[in-house]
C-alpha cells in the first residue's frame, strides 16, 4: 500500500511558498506583515470584479489562500467602483499600513503573485480594473 501525501499539509506548504514569494517581493522577512498585505490585496482586489471574474481568479489559488480570498465577500455588492483614491484608502487600512506606501506595496504583492499563477491569467484579470487603479497594481519593471 502506497502511501499518500497529506493533503493539509500540502494545501499549508503551497500557501507557505506563495506568502514566501509575496514576502520576497516586499523584501521582508516578516510573515505577519506579508499575509496582511496579500489578504488586503485579495479582498480589495476580488471586490472590484465581477462574480464571474472573481471566481475564476479565486480558481487559480492554493485552498488556503482561496479561503483567504473569499473571506466576507459578498456577492450581491461587486463589482465596488473604486477609484484609485479609494481603492489606495481601503487597502492601505486593511493591511495596516501608511497610504505612502501603498503604490510600492501593491506592485510588489503583484509581482510576487505574477509568479505563481497560471501565465497571462493576471494581466487577464487587470484588464477589468480603470487605469488608474490598475497603474497601482501593476508590478514594477
Amino acid at each position: 500500500m502506497s502511501k499518500r501525501p497529506d493533503s493539509l499539509e500540502h494545501a499549508l506548504h503551497t500557501s507557505h511558498t506563495w506568502l514566501n514569494s509575496v514576502a520576497e517581493a516586499l523584501g521582508t522577512t516578516d510573515h505577519q506583515l506579508a499575509y496582511r498585505a496579500l489578504r488586503a490585496w485579495l479582498h480589495t482586489f476580488r471586490d472590484r470584479l465581477t462574480v464571474d471574474v472573481a471566481a475564476n481568479f479565486a480558481a487559480q489559488l492554493p485552498e488556503l489562500l482561496r479561503g483567504v480570498y473569499y473571506e466576507g465577500w459578498d456577492p450581491s455588492t461587486v463589482p465596488v467602483k473604486y477609484d484609485r483614491e479609494a481603492f489606495t484608502e481601503r487597502f492601505a487600512r486593511e493591511a495596516i499600513i501608511p497610504v505612502e506606501e501603498v503604490p510600492d506595496t501593491l506592485s510588489s504583492i503583484t509581482a510576487g503573485l505574477h509568479q505563481r499563477l497560471s501565465p497571462g491569467q493576471l494581466e487577464l484579470v487587470l484588464q477589468q480594473f480603470p487605469h488608474d487603479v490598475r497603474a497601482l497594481l501593476q508590478p514594477l519593471p
